[in-house]
């Protein structure tokens, strides 16, 4: 059974192929970790079941939080609830990832208390009427979330995390950078070349690599392809996770851009297969697709099938703490 083989990401050795992937569940008010979301974790990890947990996106800095109850990895004070969280999923048996995130346009000012800000003064397709309209970000500031992202992976590190991962798809501020759709700059940052709309990311990976050194796994969740007229496309992905895993990413997990976390074409299981395979033609790291897969022989024909290295099953698990557990044994 290829979704039990173990797979090694950098120099970690994933026990198996099955991945929980990142997905909000609501159960960190104030942005502290609670019992409640320890206890939400080790149950779907079932005894080393699920080979690789992502906990759902931290976010870097207050500008950038999304909901009012997101965890934070934004100050230092929050290292030590992150390290009760890693050491009850490791007694469980799986290995974890962090993943860090900025909301960008997809922030709220009465959330944040902050102005919302984002690539171009430019709204989502998928905005609400009435949204008002982000301020585009200077040079600076955005060297400053760069760093705050920085800041997040070390805090990552030094909770025990086994490796951390940036959050740049659904929407949020790196996968704005990544859209034409939503990135009208036209200057190192902007949208006239996949290079341009990537920098955000690679200068990104080589500031965290910088800061936790060479063996520390970095990731990225990468909404490569937006599926709309105008937007992202999978040939862009696939340009955009060659130049990230050039800049020392280790690990891609790929999924919707602007589309968020459903293909709009497709509803088959493992629906943004066509990204995932495309990037893993150009990548010699692992990579992760997620998107609709319910069954374990599911998960197993796509791994056969070439499509990805890694399955992240996310709705079964979020209903079913036993899904992972059940599926293992019974195949």
């Amino acid at each position: 059974m290829l979704l039990k083989e173990p797979i090694t990401i950098k120099n970690l050795e994933i026990p198996n192929r099955l991945v929980l992937p990142p997905m909000h569940t609501g159960k960190c008010p104030d942005g502290k970790v609670t019992p409640e979301w320890c206890d939400y974790y080790v149950r779907r990890a079932a005894n080393g079941a699920v080979g690789l947990i992502i906990t759902e996106f931290s976010y870097v800095s207050q500008q950038g939080r999304a909901t009012p109850t997101q965890v934070s990895l934004a100050d230092d004070s929050d290292i030590e609830g992150h390290k009760t969280l890693v050491d009850a999923i490791h007694a469980a048996g799986s290995k974890v990832f962090s993943q860090i995130n900025h909301a960008g346009a997809a922030a709220k000012q009465e959330i944040t208390g902050c102005e919302v800000v984002a690539p171009s003064a430019v709204l989502s397709p998928r905005s609400k009427e009435g949204t008002p309209l982000p301020r585009e970000l200077t040079v600076e500031e955005i060297q400053q979330i760069e760093d705050d992202y920085v800041a997040a992976a070390v805090r990552s590190k030094a909770a025990g995390y086994d490796g951390v991962e940036i959050h740049g798809a659904h929407g949020y501020l790196y996968c704005q950078f990544f859209s034409p759709l939503m990135n009208h700059r036209h200057d190192e940052y902007g949208c006239d070349s996949v290079e341009n709309r990537s920098r955000i990311f690679v200068e990104t990976i080589r500031k965290i690599r910088a800061a936790v050194g060479e063996d520390y796994p970095i990731a990225v969740r990468l909404g490569g392809c937006d599926y709309m007229d105008g937007g992202s496309t999978i040939a862009d992905c696939a340009e955009g996770a060659r130049l990230m895993v050039e800049a020392g990413c280790d690990y891609m997990d790929i999924s919707g851009g602007i589309c968020g976390t459903m293909n709009p074409h497709d509803k088959k299981p493992g629906y943004f297969w066509e990204s995932s395979q495309a990037v893993k033609e150009v990548v010699d790291v692992p990579v992760l697709l997620t998107g609709g897969v319910i069954a374990a022989e599911q998960a197993e024909e796509l791994l056969a099938a070439g499509k990805a290295d890694m399955i992240g099953v996310g709705r079964a698990l979020l209903k079913d703490a036993d899904w992972a557990k059940n599926a293992m044994q019974e195949n």
